[in-house]
């Protein structure tokens, strides 16, 4: 299997597959294929072979179904792009050498990938923790990759060293780093401060990829220009042009509450 990750702000991940290669990716991964690319969607696939192992999987943001490519009579090419701009990283994954991801960093993986939640703490981190704290664990014998938001800054802790993250920024850590849950320092800070009320505490050795972009900050970004609710019957069908009216609409007073 062949790969090529092109673009910057918007990146792409481009894969040739030979007959008998299989790509797995969560459904709405998939940017384009070519005409003999085969499909198939599944819950048992990515190290699932029941409803209860598909399910712990969605828990996590892997999804109830997973998506398989594989081309039929000859090479075959399938692109896969994310969600919200950043980068597309290439891990490789082995026994003793598997990855937490943020709950939408999954991108696709070779055959052999297992996929499954990694909620490993407690309960309360995963209901009260926020973005961030319900991760996924790539795991098994594959190549994946992970798709991150913005740009990277990439540490690695030495045993026992530890990093305080909010839990947006959590894109991606080996998972010989141990993570917890702590609270915000201060009843103000907690309070007042914007930051929510926790943090994750990664603990070394292992090595951390943080993310500057959260799914949760661009859509605050982009909260001002969306169409409101009396605006909703007057709006076009598209996306994209409800935002740019909004956009003009602002700055030719438009709003003048």
């Amino acid at each position: 299997m062949q790969s090529l990750i092109s673009g910057n702000l918007l990146p792409v991940l481009e894969l040739a597959l030979e007959p008998g290669e299989v790509v797995i990716a969560p459904p709405g991964e998939l940017a384009w294929m070519t005409p003999n690319m085969g499909m198939n969607t599944t819950t048992a696939t990515a190290g699932s072979s029941g409803l209860w192992g598909a399910i712990t999987r969605a828990v996590s943001g892997g999804g109830l179904f997973m998506s398989e490519f594989t081309p039929n009579g000859g090479t075959g090419g399938v692109a896969f792009t994310p969600k919200v701009p950043g980068q597309i990283l290439p891990v490789e994954v082995a026994d003793g050498r598997g990855y937490m991801v943020h709950r939408h960093g999954f991108l696709c993986g070779t055959q052999g990938v297992v996929l499954t939640s990694a909620l490993q703490r407690s309960l309360g981190a995963g209901i009260f923790g926020g973005e961030g704290f319900v991760l996924q664990h790539i795991g098994g014998t594959c190549q994946a990759w992970v798709a991150l938001g913005g740009e990277i800054v990439n540490p690695e802790l030495a045993a026992g060293e530890t990093l305080l993250v909010h839990p947006g920024h959590v894109g991606m850590f080996e998972d010989s780093v141990t993570f917890d849950i702590t609270t915000i320092p201060g009843i103000k800070n907690a309070l007042f401060g914007g930051d929510g009320l926790f943090l994750v505490r990664l603990t070394g050795p292992g090595r951390v990829w943080l993310q500057t972009m959260t799914v949760p900050t661009l859509a605050h970004a982009l909260a001002p220009y969306m169409p409101r609710g009396g605006e909703a019957s007057s709006t076009s069908s598209d996306p994209a042009a409800n935002v740019a009216g909004s956009v003009m609409r602002g700055i030719f007073g438009g709003d003048r509450s």
